[in-house]
């Protein structure tokens, strides 16, 4: 009995002596809404997980995260995109347009020695592949007609422009749906072109660059709450259009305004960026789902077929080039 009293005390001494006691004036002061002392409880900062993920993964991460802000709208497409990108397949469709177009440039101006670094001439619009409003049967002029510029100036604003625009968006939505918008621009520039001024011989791919800033646009617009630094992206893009639409207009009315061959078709950029605005809103807004299981991508592409079989009969039928 006295021993086991002893070992109770012995055990009482070690916890009271191991747990020293808090008073109630050492003890802090806890009130409402996680207060210590009377002051409120510091917070965590907190991250998206697409921000943690591009933090993680240092400068290349921070690049694709900067990529995936200015494309897409939704945390959850950032992250899938974060995730899978690999630079497979990489940009390549937008840098093998822009090389041939200044190969093909290249080749037309010192070459063959049509001379037009500065500015179109005779010899470039007996070139097969521009479009000819009296070689309209020669179907392929339609689209061919890109790859053949008007001067220096000329190639030079559409490839920065294509550059800047069209490989970080083939970074982020593959360049099977950049063509898809590119060459769509292409084909609307030529045939509203051939409506609306159907004595007009085209060069270059404006039609092209104005679809991927007409798609680009659309994105913009219909996402502006979800799009991370929509203001800039808008300043920066109504900057570039309408500084090279006012080139257009002045070199048209201004620089050559009885200069045949040599103006601008200025309803060749403007048909291209309604095209891109229409297509390019749907392929450029469905990043994580397959464009075939979109119905908006059925209408667009209804909408541009009946656009362009419209166009088709105009150039058969009702076309004054022939008269």
């Amino acid at each position: 009995m006295e021993s086991n009293r002893h070992d109770e005390l012995h055990n009482q001494n070690v916890i009271t002596t191991g747990m020293p006691k808090t008073t109630a004036a050492s003890e802090p002061k806890k009130t409402s809404n996680d207060q210590v002392d009377g002051r409120p409880k510091p917070k965590p900062r907190s991250h998206s997980k697409s921000q943690r993920k591009r933090k993680d993964e240092g400068c290349f991460g921070s690049f694709m995260g900067m990529l995936a802000d200015m494309m897409l709208t939704t945390d959850e497409d950032k992250i899938e995109y974060l995730k899978s990108y690999n630079c497979m397949p990489p940009p390549i469709f937008i840098l093998v347009v822009s090389i041939t177009e200044l190969v093909v440039f290249i080749y037309f101006s010192a070459i063959v020695e049509t001379k037009q670094w500065i500015t179109m001439n005779e010899a470039l619009l007996d070139n097969v592949l521009v479009y000819d409003p009296y070689l309209r049967e020669q179907v392929w002029r339609f689209i061919s007609y890109m790859l053949l510029h008007a001067g220096i100036e000329h190639i030079m604003g559409n490839v920065l422009l294509q550059l800047l625009v069209g490989v970080p968006l083939e970074m982020v939505h593959k360049g099977y749906r950049v063509c898809i918008v590119y060459m769509s621009g292409v084909l609307a520039g030529s045939l509203a072109s051939s409506i609306f001024d159907p004595f007009m011989y085209l060069v270059g791919a404006s039609g092209g660059v104005y679809a991927l800033l007409g798609g680009y646009l659309s994105n913009i617009l219909m996402n502006w709450s979800r799009m991370a630094m929509n203001g800039l992206h808008l300043f920066l893009l109504l900057f570039l259009v309408l500084g090279d639409f006012a080139f257009s207009l002045y070199r048209r009315f201004v620089i050559y305004p009885d200069g045949g061959g040599q103006q601008v078709s200025f309803v060749a950029h403007i048909a291209g960026g309604l095209a891109g605005i229409s297509i390019g809103y749907v392929v450029f807004s469905n990043f994580n789902k397959k464009l075939v299981e979109d119905p908006k991508f059925w209408v667009c592409l209804l909408s541009y077929g009946v656009c362009c079989c419209i166009a088709v009969f105009w150039n058969i039928f009702l076309t004054p080039v022939n008269d």
